[in-house]
């Protein structure tokens, strides 16, 4: 039987597994459409996923400000330094300028869950989350092979879904649902359910972070791999329901 594996994007080493979109003029690994509700393109960018920087040279060792100082190859020697990692010792200090005594007993905070500045701009978008929400994309792996993705989180997280969610004021304000603003599956492994999979797997999970709705906002009269957000008829086949029948934009609901 095939091995299906849906794996959390929450590091590089899911980014890594997030497959091409169809259209080779868009890239999930850098297409910030939905988080930037004025500017955002779906477009690929290299740049956005690209990690790879130049070695910065060292900077040259600033000169003596003494022209006749002997040459050292250290700072000048400070009695009242220390020499180790331990604080310095100042003798005309009192005894609380050493800051509070380290509590061996006090609980320790754990570090919270986050993606480091060096990253991709894109997986920075998708692991703002972590340490509140959780992840915000899945990938589905079928035998080792990412052949499905989708993006998913609150609506707070997304000023594009946001924007249209406003269009229509007949939805309901409270409480606000999760969205999926992107699902796809690679043109080889299309017609097989991987992408209904994902997204039951995504209102599973949505459902045991506390949501008691999720929306999907596709897009009609346009190419099929040129929407992010697949078509009405497939949300339908997903479970859920048409909320706002709009002849471009219509909303898609499911009740958790």
């Amino acid at each position: 039987m095939p091995d299906v594996r849906i794996v959390d994007i929450r590091d590089a080493d899911g980014f890594g597994r997030i497959p091409p979109c169809a259209d080779p003029g868009f890239d999930h690994r850098s297409c910030d459409y939905w988080e930037d509700g004025d500017r955002g393109s779906k477009a690929a960018r290299l740049s956005w996923w690209d990690r790879s920087v130049a070695a910065e040279a060292p900077a040259p060792a600033p000169a003596s400000a003494n022209p006749f100082a002997p040459a050292s190859s250290g700072p000048a020697f400070n009695p009242f330094a220390s020499g180790g990692s331990r604080p310095s010792f100042n003798p005309f200090g009192d005894d609380d300028d050493d800051g509070p005594a380290e509590n061996p007993f006090a609980p320790r905070r754990e570090a919270r869950p986050s993606v480091g500045a060096d990253q991709p701009r894109k997986l920075q978008l998708l692991g703002r989350g972590l340490a509140v929400f959780g992840t915000y994309a899945k990938v589905l792996e079928l035998d080792g092979r990412s052949i499905a993705y989708v993006q998913f989180g609150p609506l707070s997280a997304y000023p594009r879904a946001r924007h249209l969610r406003e269009l229509y004021k007949q939805l309901p304000s409270a409480p606000l649902p999760a969205v999926i603003t992107c699902i796809s599956t690679t043109p080889e492994a299309r017609g097989e359910g991987h992408a209904r999979r994902l997204v039951a797997a995504v209102c599973d999970d949505l459902a045991g972070r506390g949501f008691s709705a999720v929306e999907a906002y596709p897009e009609r009269h346009t190419r099929a791999d040129a929407t992010s957000a697949a078509t009405p008829e497939f949300w339908v086949a997903c479970g859920f329901a048409i909320a706002v029948d709009d002849d471009r934009f219509p909303v898609l609901r499911r009740e958790l």
